[in-house]
C-alpha cells in the first residue's frame, strides 16, 4: 500500500505547487544517494516541512519516511496516510522503540527524514539539535545528509494564519555534502559538529533568499536579518510558556 499511496500523494503535492506557482528551488539533490540507506536532517520552520525536503529527494528517486510525533498518526485524516507512507510514529515520552524502527529502516536501505529541532522554530533560526540523527546514522553506518528549507515558514508555521492559497512564493531546498558518523566518534561533538553546519548553510540560504535585501521588518525574515520574527530567547519564552499551557491542561 505505501508505494500507491505515496507516489499519489507526491502527484497531488506537485499539482499544488504547480497551481500556486511555488517557485522552488532545489540545490544539491545529487547528495541524496540512489541507493542504501541515508538520514535526512533538517531545519524546522513550518508544518509543510516534510513535503519540501521529501520533494528533495525525488529527484534520486528516492521515498522519505519522516519521524513524526505519534499524535499526527493518531489524526482521523493524516493518520490512515502517515501509515500508509510508512512513516515512523515517535512517542516523546518513550523514543527508543522509534529509534529502534529508524535505525531497523536505515539498514534495509531505506531514506528517513529527522527533524532534529523536534519542534518548529519560531525565530527562523536554528534551535538546539537532538543527537538521535547523528547516533542513527552511525549506528546503521549510513550518510547523514543536512537539508536547509528557506520560505516554507511563509505558507504556515506556529504561530500565525495559513497561508496556503498565497501564489508565487518562492521556497529553497538545500542538500549539504553527507557526513559520515561512525560507532564510536563522540556523538555530542558531532551532534554540535552538525548545528554548525546548518546554521552556517541556513544563514547562506536567507541571504540569498529572492527579495531577502526589501524584506526589512517582515515577519518571516529572522531578527539578525532585519526582520520581525522573535528573536532566539523570545523564541524560547513563547515555547515555553506554551508547554506550561499544554501542562495546565
Amino acid at each position: 500500500m505505501a508505494e500507491i499511496v505515496y507516489p499519489l500523494v507526491i502527484t497531488t503535492a506537485r499539482g499544488l505547487f504547480k497551481a500556486l506557482d511555488v517557485r522552488i528551488d532545489v540545490r544539491g539533490a545529487e547528495h541524496v544517494p540512489a541507493r542504501g540507506g541515508a538520514v535526512l536532517v533538517s531545519n524546522h520552520i513550518s508544518y509543510l516541512d516534510f513535503l519540501f525536503v521529501g520533494y528533495g529527494a525525488l529527484p534520486a528517486g528516492r521515498l522519505t519516511r519522516f519521524m513524526a510525533k505519534k499524535e499526527v498518526f493518531a489524526h482521523p485524516v493524516s493518520g490512515p496516510l502517515m501509515r500508509a507512507m510508512r512513516h515512523i510514529p515517535v512517542d516523546r515520552s518513550a523514543g527508543a522503540g522509534a529509534y529502534g524502527r529508524a535505525v531497523a529502516r536505515l539498514r534495509a536501505g531505506e531514506v528517513v527524514g529527522v527533524f532534529a529541532e523536534a519542534t518548529i522554530s519560531r525565530s527562523f533560526t536554528v534551535k538546539q539539535i537532538k543527537n538521535g540523527a547523528v547516533r542513527m546514522a552511525a549506528e546503521a553506518e549510513v550518510p547523514l545528509i543536512p537539508v536547509t528549507l528557506w520560505g516554507t515558514q511563509r505558507m504556515w508555521t506556529k504561530g500565525r494564519p495559513k497561508r496556503l492559497t498565497q501564489r508565487h512564493i518562492p521556497v529553497t531546498i538545500d542538500i549539504g555534502e553527507p557526513l559520515y558518523p561512525k560507532p564510536g566518534q563522540d556523538t555530542e561533538e558531532l551532534t554540535a559538529a552538525l548545528r554548525a553546519t546548518m546554521e552556517r548553510r541556513l544563514d547562506g540560504v536567507q541571504r540569498a533568499y529572492p527579495g531577502a535585501a526589501d524584506a526589512a521588518g517582515a515577519w518571516w525574515q529572522p531578527a539578525h536579518l532585519g526582520g520581525a520574527a522573535p528573536t532566539p530567547e523570545q523564541a524560547a519564552a513563547l515555547d515555553a510558556a506554551e508547554r506550561e499551557s499544554r501542562r495546565r491542561r
